[in-house]
């Protein structure tokens, strides 16, 4: 799968069911770069990528002889390398306030979607975690309805993160109640948005059904 543009040409090395690949996919779609999308079983990785990554780890990028992998590293490198359309606000203030938000969905959401999808998590573990994450998305469902994007008029790398995460509801069994409908809905226009739409990997594709 590749992401059709006419600005670069990478590489980019992504676990078609990774939600930390799919982030940064969904970056490439918004910024419109040509790159050629290797999807990667994790469990048999390329020699190529042990070759340039020292960790081994997806998500991997390579642009010409710069490799990056940690995705936030990668996020805002590109939003930097593509200026356009910005996913980061200009002034340094609302800029690092995106950054610390960033963090607190990783601290406080994306070590729980780790939990449920990790095969060696015992199921007691999984039921904490996908307890913990439902409530945690229902706790501040009014947050959603108050701008269009989270907690912005505009689309940014915050909404990056949260997309995959949301979009991975179902398989992770988790179903929301009605007073979180505001978190729906706002799912709902993210994955509208013709940037989602193309960064989803087949695997991505069959999660909703």
């Amino acid at each position: 799968m590749g992401v059709v543009a006419k600005r670069s040409s990478m590489t980019f090395f992504s676990d078609p069911a990774d939600h930390y690949c799919h982030r940064v996919r969904i970056v490439l779609a918004e910024k419109g770069v040509a790159v050629d999308i290797q999807d990667v079983n994790p469990d048999a990785r390329p020699q190529e990528l042990a070759d340039i990554n020292p960790y081994n780890t997806l998500p991997t990028l390579l642009d010409r002889d710069l490799v990056l992998y940690e995705p936030n590293v990668i996020m805002e490198y590109l939003d930097e390398r593509f200026p356009h359309p910005p996913l980061l606000p200009v002034y340094p203030v609302t800029r690092a306030q995106t950054r610390l938000m960033m963090h607190r969905i990783q601290k406080d959401w994306c070590v729980l979607v780790d939990i449920i999808f990790d095969q060696k998590s015992k199921s007691s573990v999984v039921v904490k975690a996908r307890k913990e994450l439902r409530e945690s998305l229902v706790s501040i469902a009014s947050i959603f309805s108050e701008k269009p994007f989270f907690m912005s008029e505009v689309f940014t790398l915050v909404d990056c993160c949260v997309a995959p995460i949301l979009w991975r509801l179902n398989v992770m069994d988790i179903q929301l109640p009605h007073q979180a409908k505001a978190v729906m809905e706002y799912a709902e226009r993210l994955f509208e948005r013709e940037s989602f739409t193309q960064s989803m990997s087949d695997v991505e594709s069959d999660m909703c059904v």
